[in-house]
């Protein structure tokens, strides 16, 4: 079935025309040969896989545990007793004591 008869355009015709001669349709639909796939269909398609029996098998892989942070990273409370906030006071904290 063609393009044309999906669509639903007219098929040409070969009425008013002499010597049997066929008129073409104003609009003439190509469909790709070759159609390419757009980004993500691309890279699904063409994603690596695993494929060996041994690759299958391995399972994810085991890091150490991170260190614990330092001081100046750790969340800790000032003297008053109050947790520090995150913002213009703890920027102003520590220009002061520089």
């Amino acid at each position: 079935m063609s393009a044309s008869a999906i669509l639903g355009l007219p098929r040409p015709s070969t009425t008013g025309f002499p010597s049997g001669a066929t008129r073409l349709p104003r609009l003439v639909i190509e469909c790709s040969s070759r159609p390419q796939k757009k980004a993500t269909a691309h890279h699904k398609k063409t994603r690596p896989r695993k494929t060996q029996a041994w690759d299958i098998k391995r399972g994810p892989t085991v890091y150490a545990p991170l260190p614990p942070l330092p001081p100046e990273w750790s969340f800790a409370s000032d003297e008053s007793g109050q947790p520090d906030s995150v913002g213009a006071s703890d920027s102003n904290s520590n220009t002061k004591s520089q």
